[in-house]
């Protein structure tokens, strides 16, 4: 094989990177990492989790364990935020323009997920 043919795609070095960033989440059931990428340049990225200064689930347990609470299903009881949140919020909170960007996620972003990436002009969407 020769060696350019090892060097993975810009999608999956983008959902690559995602995973590991993922390796950071303190959620107890799901650990999902996200990555804003524009013009091949990493804007911004996050991860699930308990909010920052917010003791997180490993420490608290998760309530909606404790509840019975199917994944997907009343997720405003949950303590934490979604990745493609926090990566959204991190660009907010340090002045990045994300506008036409690319959101790359471990998981399919869900429906509010998804929403806010439109609202706030990502174009596209990998997972």
């Amino acid at each position: 094989m020769a060696p350019s043919s090892r060097r993975p795609s810009w999608d999956d070095y983008y959902l690559e990177l995602a995973s590991i960033i993922a390796t950071r989440s303190t959620c107890l059931r799901r650990h999902v990492g996200a990555v804003i990428v524009k013009n091949r340049r990493i804007l911004s990225s996050g991860y699930n989790g308990a909010l920052s200064g917010m003791k997180h689930c490993e420490e608290t347990g998760c309530l909606r364990d404790r509840l019975s609470i199917p994944s997907g299903e009343r997720q405003e009881i949950c303590r934490g935020l979604h990745a493609e949140q926090n990566a959204i919020l991190q660009a907010a909170q340090y002045g990045i323009a994300i506008e036409g960007s690319a959101l790359y996620c471990t998981h399919q972003p869900c429906i509010i997920c998804s929403k806010m990436c439109i609202a706030v002009g990502i174009k596209r969407i990998s997972f």
